[in-house]
This record gives C-alpha cells, structure tokens and sequence, in this order.
C-alpha cells in the first residue's frame, strides 16, 4: 500500500513545506485541484523540481480538452493525472492515448459515475481507478461511501475522501494499492507521525 498525500488549499510554499516534513512516510504526492486552479502548472513544476523521486499526481480532474490538459500536467513533471470518469469516452481514451505518448499513467476518478460508465471504465488496462467520496459530501455530514472495489484485476485502485485512523478498516475491505490521505497529515502537527500512524494501523489490520 502506497500513501498518496493530497495538498489542497495551501500555497505552493506551504505544500512544500507539508510533504517535506511527511516525505519519509509518503510515496505519492498529490498536487491538488485548488493548487492548480489557484497556481496553475507551476504547482506541479515546482513540486516535483523538488521532490524529483516521488511520483507526483497532478489532480486536474479533465473533463473535456483531454489532449491540451493532460499535455500540460505531463510537460511540467507530473507522472499520473486525473480524468474524471464521468467525461465522455473519447475523452477517457485521448487521456490514455496522452498518457501513453508521454510513458505517464491516467488515474480515473470514479466521482458520480454510473453503473454503466464504472462497466466501461473496468475495461480499460493499466490505469488507475480512484474511488472518491467528495469534499462536499463529507463536509453535508459524512454523506456518501465507498462502495464495493470497482477496479478490475488488471487495474490500481485507490481510495480517497476523508481518510483517517478511525476509517481503515473500512477501507481497508477494499483492498486498494493507494490511500489517498489529505488533512489527516497534512494538518496535523506532526505529519511525518500522521503518516506513520497510518501505515503502522493498516498493517495491523492484516
């Protein structure tokens, strides 16, 4: 299991300056979607210019304008970004096809998706599925929940919206190879020790 830490509503700076302090405990590093809407690519570009080992996540969340997008993401360093799973096909395969050009992987976020359209998105191999409770739905109350494991053998599966300590075991059942973990170290004020803690309970939920 890989921690994938989501840096959202932070300056670049202070994004840094979280992931430095977690970086032993890290494999992934999220350069979130208000890092990017706020900063643009430098986000990524600095992100990685300073974490060169870690695989950087750009979480742009293409719904349209896959090529452009994706092309962006890639050219700054990132090494996976995101498309939302309930954009049109042809956008899902552009993402790939873009991906592919670059020798980069595509995480799918499965965010409001159908049933018809996870059917279509556990065809596809060698991408990333990413099951998501949103940042809204846990700030209505707790709303929403994983659900079953949607990816496919052939396929990743991480898991993210408000995961802690108190929520492994459930997420735990979904058997993921990456935890999408936020607040839970990036706000706490040890991250390094959050990140420990994670790991240290996960396993012992074997």
């Amino acid at each position: 299991m890989k921690i994938q830490l989501a840096l959202d509503r932070f300056t670049i700076q202070e994004a840094i300056e979280i992931a430095a302090k977690a970086e032993k405990a890290i494999e992934w590093i999220e350069v979130g979607t208000s890092l990017i809407k706020e900063f643009g690519v430098k986000s990524i570009y600095d992100i990685k210019n300073r974490f060169p080992d870690k695989t950087v996540v750009a979480d742009i969340k293409t719904f349209d304008n896959a090529k452009y997008e994706f092309e962006l993401c890639f050219r700054a360093g990132a090494d996976i970004a995101t498309v939302m799973g309930a954009a049109p096909p042809v956008t899902l395969r552009t993402c790939m096809d873009t991906a592919g050009q670059f020798g980069r992987q595509v995480m799918v976020d499965l965010l409001n998706t159908q049933a018809h359209q996870q059917a279509e998105i556990a065809r596809l191999e060698n991408i990333i599925v990413c099951q998501h409770i949103s940042k809204d739905q846990q700030e209505e109350g707790g709303g929403g929940t994983w659900g079953r494991r949607a990816a496919s053998r052939s396929q990743q599966l991480a898991v993210a919206g408000g995961i802690s300590l108190e929520n492994l075991a459930a997420v735990r059942a979904l058997q993921p190879d990456v935890l999408i973990v936020g607040s839970a170290i990036s706000k706490a004020s040890d991250p390094l020790l959050a990140a420990r803690k994670i790991k240290e309970t996960w396993e012992a939920l074997k």
